[in-house]
C-alpha cells in the first residue's frame, strides 16, 4: 500500500461502515414484513410431513440364505430393506425342532439376529416361525406371518399341518399352548422324549406346524410347565388323539379379492394354490386330576372344630387319636363330597375350651412310587382365638347387654334380669318370589343334634284363608323328614348342617314359613328362635319354556345345561332320550351346553392319558336363545352337524381373537383432508406387496 492509499484508507472504511448501517436500517422494516407474512402463512396451514409409510418391511437377504441346506452355523442374520423391530419374541417366535436352551433373538437396525444355543441335529429342517412379531421401526407396518427355514441336511422339508386346540370342558380356544409331533407312535413317547416339531397356538387357538418331513406322526398339545417339551407333570394341560397324522399336499383354489380402496371391491377371482393337509385337526385339552395324596395343611380357625385339607380324596377317612385327651366318641365328622377336606367337630365343651390339642393322625398318602400307604403324623392343633380372648369377648358382650337393660330400667321400659342364651345361628334363603321348581335351603353354623318337626309350619293362602301346606325336610344325605314325624333325633352318623325344605309350590300362591322356638337344636344345646317368613310363588305367566329336540346322540346319557351370558349353568336336565325340557325360565338371553355323561355320574369328567381316556364330549348350541314371558320355544339341535370350532357362540367366548396387525391406511384420510384423490393404484400396490410378504 502506497502513501496516498494509506492516507485515504481510514476514511474509506468509515464511509463503508456508515453505508452498511444505513442499509441495515432500511432493510429492517422489509425483514419484519417478510417474517410477518411467513408467520401468517404458517398459522393458516402448516405443511405436514408428507405421505405416511404404509409399506411393510421386506426381506432382502439372509445369512445363511433362507432355504439353505447343509447349514452348520448357529448364528443367523436376516436383512431387511428398512429398520425393523421385533415384538415379544419369547412368546411369539417358535423354533422347531424345540430348543432345550432358549435361543437369543434380537433386532439390530435393519437386521434380526438369531443365535441357536443348542447343538444342531443332523439332516433336520429347522424352522424359525416369527408369526406377526416383525414390523418396521417407524410406522409399525407388520411384515405378516414370516418363517425362516434352513436344513442341516441336503433337503428342506416343506409339509405343514394345522388345526385348533380347545378346552375340553367348555370349547374355549386356548392361546399359547404347544402343539407337537412324534414320529414314534407309542404312547410312552409323549412321556419319555421331547416333541420333534412344534408350534404354538394363537389367540384363536389355531396352530400351524411347518417344516414337516413326509411320514406318519402322532400329535399332542401340551401346556409345558417345566420347558422339557414332554408330558412330565400331571398339572400340565394336555390333549391327545390316537389318530395317525399323515401330512400331504393337494391342489386347490381359493377366493382372491382385489380392492379399489378400503371400502370398494374391484374384482373377485378364483386362484389356485397348494393346500397342506390335514388342516382341520381339533385337539381338546384337559388337566388330569391330581391323584397324589398328601396332607396340605391342618387348621383350627374356631375352637369348636379343626380341619384337615388333603390334595386328593380317599375312600377311607383319617384315624384320629388324642395324645393328651380321650378321643373316643369325641368328634362329629363332616367331610366334603370328594373327601379331600375333613372337619372334626368337638362334642365336649371342655375340649372346646382347650387352646391346644395334640393328636396322632393316620391317613392314606402317596409314596414316591405313586402307591397309597398308611402315613402317621403327630400334630399340634392351636385355636386361632384363645380361651382367654373368647372369655373377654363374652364378658364385653354381657356388659353391653347389662347397660342396655339398665337404660331400659331407667326409662321404665320392660327389661331382662337374666341374659338370654345365645341362639343357634343359621342362614335361610327365602326370596320374596320363589320359582315353582326351587326350594328353601337352610344352613346352620354348627351340626344339628335334634329337629322338632312339630315346630315347623308351612301355610298357604287360599281365598284369604291360611291352610296347612305339606312339606318335606331333606338333609344333604337325602334323609327325608316328613310332617308325619313328631320329633327327629339325629343318629351320630347323620349329624348335618345343611337341609332343604321342599313343598308343593303352587304358582301365584302366597306362603308363610313359621318356626317355633327350639325347632332346631345343635350339639352344644343352642336352639333357634321363632321365625315367620312370608313369600310368594311366581305365576306361570312370568316364565318361558324351552323344548330341545336333540338328534344323533343314539340314546347316550346326556346332561344338558341352560347357561346365562356368563357361561354359567342356571338349569340342568339329565336325559337319555332325544328331548330336553326346561321349565320356569326367567325371561332373558340364554345359551345351551351339553356333555355326554359316559359314566352316568351327573358331572363332567376330565380325561386320563395313562388309560387312554378322553374327557367327556362337550357340545354347544351355536346360537343364543331368547326366552320371553308366556313363550314356549322349540328348537331342533344336531350337535355333531357343526364343527366344534364354530359351536360356542362368540358372545360367551372369553378368549377373544386378537385383531390381526394391519397397515394403518392413514394416507386415505390424509388425502381426504387435503382434498385430493389418493390413487387406488398406489394403495393396491401396497396391498399386493403386503400380500406377497404374508405369503
Amino acid at each position: 500500500m502506497n502513501k496516498a492509499e494509506k492516507t485515504t484508507y481510514p476514511h474509506n472504511c468509515m464511509r463503508r461502515k456508515r453505508m452498511a448501517n444505513l442499509m441495515r436500517k432500511a432493510m429492517l422494516p422489509l425483514c419484519i414484513i417478510i417474517m410477518t407474512a411467513v408467520m401468517s402463512c404458517a398459522r393458516m396451514g402448516q405443511p405436514d410431513g408428507g405421505w405416511y409409510d404404509e409399506t411393510p418391511p421386506s426381506v432382502i437377504g439372509a445369512s445363511p440364505a433362507d432355504g439353505a441346506t447343509n447349514v452348520k452355523a448357529h448364528k443367523i442374520s436376516i436383512l431387511f430393506d428398512e429398520f425393523v423391530k421385533i415384538d415379544n419374541a419369547t412368546e411369539k417366535v417358535v423354533v422347531s425342532p424345540p430348543q432345550a436352551e432358549m435361543p437369543e433373538i434380537k433386532s439390530a437396525g435393519k437386521k434380526i439376529e438369531v443365535e441357536l444355543k443348542d447343538s444342531l441335529r443332523a439332516n433336520t429342517t429347522y424352522t424359525i416361525d416369527f408369526s406377526d412379531a416383525i414390523s418396521d421401526n417407524n410406522e409399525g407396518n407388520p411384515l405378516g406371518n414370516y418363517a425362516y427355514t434352513f436344513s442341516t441336511g441336503d433337503r428342506i422339508d416343506t409339509l405343514q399341518i394345522s388345526g385348533h386346540v380347545l378346552e375340553a370342558q367348555n370349547l374355549e380356544p386356548i392361546k399359547g399352548i404347544l402343539v407337537g409331533l412324534y414320529s414314534d407312535k407309542s404312547d410312552s413317547a409323549f412321556i419319555s422324549s421331547p416333541m420333534i416339531r412344534i408350534a404354538r397356538t394363537d389367540s384363536r387357538g389355531q396352530f400351524v406346524i411347518k417344516g414337516v418331513a413326509p411320514g406318519s406322526y402322532r400329535i399332542y398339545a401340551l401346556e409345558d410347565m417345566d420347558g422339557d417339551y414332554k408330558f412330565s407333570q400331571k398339572s400340565e394341560k394336555i390333549a391327545f388323539t390316537t389318530d395317525t397324522i399323515v401330512p400331504s399336499t393337494m391342489a386347490d383354489t381359493r377366493q382372491d379379492t382385489l380392492w379399489l380402496d378400503s371400502l370398494r371391491i374391484k374384482s373377485i377371482s378364483r386362484v389356485g394354490y397348494t393346500r397342506f393337509t390335514p388342516d382341520n385337526i381339533i385337539l381338546k385339552a384337559f388337566t388330569e386330576p391330581l391323584t397324589d395324596r398328601y396332607l396340605v395343611k391342618s387348621e383350627r380357625q374356631e375352637a369348636d372344630r379343626f380341619t384337615f385339607f388333603f390334595s386328593y380324596g380317599s375312600d377311607s377317612l383319617p384315624q384320629i387319636k388324642g395324645l393328651d385327651f380321650d378321643s373316643d366318641n369325641a368328634f362329629i365328622i363332616e367331610h366334603s363330597e370328594k373327601r379331600d377336606t375333613v372337619t372334626y367337630w368337638l362334642k365336649d365343651t371342655t375340649l372346646v375350651n382347650r387352646d391346644t390339642l395334640n393328636v396322632q393322625l393316620k391317613y392314606m398318602a402317596t409314596d414316591t412310587l405313586g402307591h397309597l400307604q398308611l402315613q402317621t403324623d403327630t400334630l399340634q392343633l392351636l385355636s386361632k382365638k384363645t380361651y382367654e380372648k373368647r372369655q373377654k369377648e363374652k364378658k364385653k358382650a354381657y356388659e353391653e347387654w347389662k347397660k342396655r337393660q339398665e337404660r331400659k330400667k331407667k326409662r321404665e321400659e320392660p327389661y331382662d334380669t337374666i341374659m338370654p342364651p345365645e341362639p343357634l345361628e343359621y342362614n335361610m334363603a327365602v326370596p320374596q318370589k320363589l320359582q315353582p321348581d326351587k326350594n328353601i335351603r337352610i344352613e346352620f353354623n354348627t351340626p344339628i343334634a335334634a329337629i322338632d318337626i312339630s315346630k315347623i309350619h308351612l301355610y298357604s293362602k287360599r281365598d284369604s284363608l291360611w291352610y296347612n301346606a305339606p312339606f318335606e325336610l331333606l338333609a344333604d344325605r337325602k334323609d327325608t323328614l316328613s310332617t308325619d314325624d313328631s320329633t327327629y333325633n339325629a343318629t351320630p352318623d347323620l349329624y348335618l348342617r345343611k337341609y332343604v325344605l321342599m313343598g308343593e309350590w303352587r304358582p301365584d300362591v302366597e306362603y308363610s314359613l313359621e318356626l317355633d322356638s327350639a325347632a332346631f337344636t345343635d350339639i352344644y344345646g343352642k336352639t333357634t328362635k321363632k321365625l315367620k317368613q312370608g313369600f310368594k310363588v311366581s305365576a306361570l305367566s312370568e316364565f318361558s319354556t324351552l323344548l330341545l329336540s336333540i338328534n344323533g346322540m343314539n340314546g347316550q346319557p346326556l346332561v344338558v345345561q341352560l347357561l346365562n351370558p356368563s357361561d354359567k349353568p342356571v338349569k340342568e336336565v339329565k336325559t337319555s332320550s332325544s328331548t330336553a325340557e326346561f321349565f320356569y325360565i326367567t325371561p332373558g338371553r340364554y345359551y345351551v351346553r351339553m356333555f355326554i355323561d359316559s359314566n352316568n355320574n351327573g358331572i363332567w369328567d376330565t380325561g386320563d392319558y395313562a388309560s387312554g381316556r378322553q374327557a367327556e364330549e362337550v357340545f354347544y348350541y351355536p346360537e343364543a336363545i331368547e326366552c320371553r314371558e308366556k313363550w314356549d320355544i322349540s328348537k331342533t339341535w344336531t350337535p355333531r352337524a357343526t364343527v366344534l370350532t364354530h359351536q360356542k357362540p362368540t358372545q360367551i367366548t372369553k378368549q377373544k381373537a386378537e385383531q390381526a396387525k394391519q397397515v394403518k391406511q392413514r394416507n386415505i384420510e390424509r388425502a381426504r383432508k387435503l382434498g385430493i384423490e389418493y390413487l387406488p393404484e398406489m394403495q393396491q400396490q401396497m396391498k399386493k406387496k403386503l400380500k406377497r410378504a404374508e405369503e
